[in-house]
């Protein structure tokens, strides 16, 4: 019934990385910027890994609120104990 922490989390690193993303992609050109990393741009690169973390903690998050129905009782909140 309480906050799910995959949704403050998974927007936080949706947050984070679409700006590491979006300034990775400005600053491709930018070669003497890449030069300590052998070219590579970390910043696109791991932007985009955070980005896609980020929205499958988000949606499996709410996903999993979605499934939870308040309307349908479950058995042991009717009373009902496991059957052996």
């Amino acid at each position: 019934m309480g906050l799910d922490i995959r949704i403050p989390l998974g927007l936080l690193f949706l947050l984070t990385g679409g700006i590491l993303s979006i300034d990775g992609f400005l600053t491709r050109s930018n070669s003497a910027m890449y030069a300590r990393s052998m070219g590579i741009n970390l910043n696109l690169g791991w932007g985009l890994i955070m980005f896609v973390f980020g929205l499958i903690m988000f949606l499996v998050g709410r996903r999993q609120r979605w499934q939870d129905d308040p309307v349908t009782p479950r058995p042991w909140e009717r009373g009902e104990g496991p059957r052996h």
